[in-house]
């Protein structure tokens, strides 16, 4: 089954001042938005207003709304009649359990199938997605988590893609589960860990084995879980 590579985007602006002028002013006002969402600079269930992000970020309501669409279509922003917009309220603990079983039961052996139908552009587009190559660039804590998210659904998505299932694969993307599960906790902790089971995956890939890297991407979801666990104390 031929699948599509997905294209991979994993540079964000700087969210702490002005986002420059650019062709790409749209998806740079996107990108910072996002970032505050997944640091909890806006948390869950907090309204978004739109002038302040005007001042904040020096542009006008145009690419603003027009992001925070995109966003709302990603399920990370929620716009009520007559109100406006707000973040996405925090997924409760039973979804939480819910997401989690299902990865479980679906993403291990999508890894197994992936590492079978392994070639070296297939490698090369993980090594990219995977975020290992970079860990320790920039000093942003907000942005490199931000990024890492993006990365890490783009890392997941790439392993479905290549499992050749499109029917597992749009299931999954349909929960938005990357973007809600890493808005519970912003911690470095869930990036380097993360980093490092991402790492041992890649070593399944590259050798082709299966059995490893089904193996790997159950230890990978058992240690997402319980890392975010916390959240709910």
């Amino acid at each position: 089954m031929q699948t599509r590579t997905p294209t991979i985007h994993t540079e964000a602006p700087d969210t702490s001042g002005f986002i420059p002028r650019s062709n790409s002013l749209a998806g740079s006002v996107y990108e910072a938005i996002f970032a505050q969402l997944m640091a909890l600079k806006i948390p869950p269930g907090a309204r978004i207003n739109v002038d302040h992000l005007v001042r904040e970020l020096n542009v006008s309501q145009t690419p603003i709304r027009e992001a925070l669409g995109r966003l709302e279509g990603e399920g990370l922003v929620v716009k009520t009649h007559l109100i406006g917009y707000s973040a996405a309220p925090q997924i409760a603990r039973r979804r939480f359990d819910e997401l989690y079983q299902l990865r479980l039961l679906l993403e291990p052996d999508s890894a197994a199938r992936a590492a079978l139908s392994m070639d070296d552009e297939k490698l090369a587009t993980l090594r990219e997605a995977a975020g290992v190559m970079g860990r320790r660039d920039g000093t942003d804590e907000r942005l490199r988590y931000s990024t890492f998210a993006r990365q890490d659904a783009m890392f997941h998505d790439c392993i479905l893609a290549y499992a050749g299932n499109e029917l597992i694969r749009e299931t999954l993307n349909h929960q938005h589960t990357h973007f809600h599960i890493f808005r519970l906790m912003f911690h470095s902790r869930v990036t380097e860990e993360a980093l490092d089971e991402h790492e041992a995956l890649l070593t399944a890939f590259a050798a082709g084995d299966a059995s490893a890297a089904e193996k790997a991407m159950r230890v990978h979801l058992e240690h997402s879980r319980d890392r975010l666990l916390p959240a709910f104390d």
